[in-house]
């Protein structure tokens, strides 16, 4: 006979490195971003079509559950866990340090033109 566990899967904390996706993830995840501004659930819709076509590096369904991302119901809650904190951080590529040089242009609004 199966025994089953008191506690639900629910409420066990995974590692802290569930938390944050693999480096490989987080950019198919910022790629998806980028394409259609969309958040959670039309993000993973737009995941789900990328990875399908097989746009970001040429990689499918397959290839994405190698580097950690499913697209499973029961990966469900990570995934979009994953996909919160990458859209929250941006693009790392953007990211000015809080420690600007003097020599570092700063944007100016512009005024309208008449």
């Amino acid at each position: 006979m199966t025994q089953w566990s008191s506690v639900s899967d629910a409420t066990v904390r995974p590692d802290a490195s569930a938390d944050v996706p693999p480096p490989d993830v987080a950019a198919f995840i910022r790629y998806c971003h980028q394409r259609r501004g969309a958040t959670w659930p039309e993000l993973y819709d737009e995941m789900c079509a990328v990875a399908a076509r097989r746009e970001f590096n040429g990689w499918d369904h397959a290839e994405l559950a190698t580097r950690g991302l499913a697209f499973s119901l029961q990966e469900m809650p990570r995934l979009a866990a994953w996909s919160r904190v990458v859209v929250a951080n941006g693009d790392p590529r953007t990211k000015t340090s809080p420690n600007r040089g003097a020599g570092t242009p700063r944007l100016e609004p512009r005024a309208a033109v008449a």
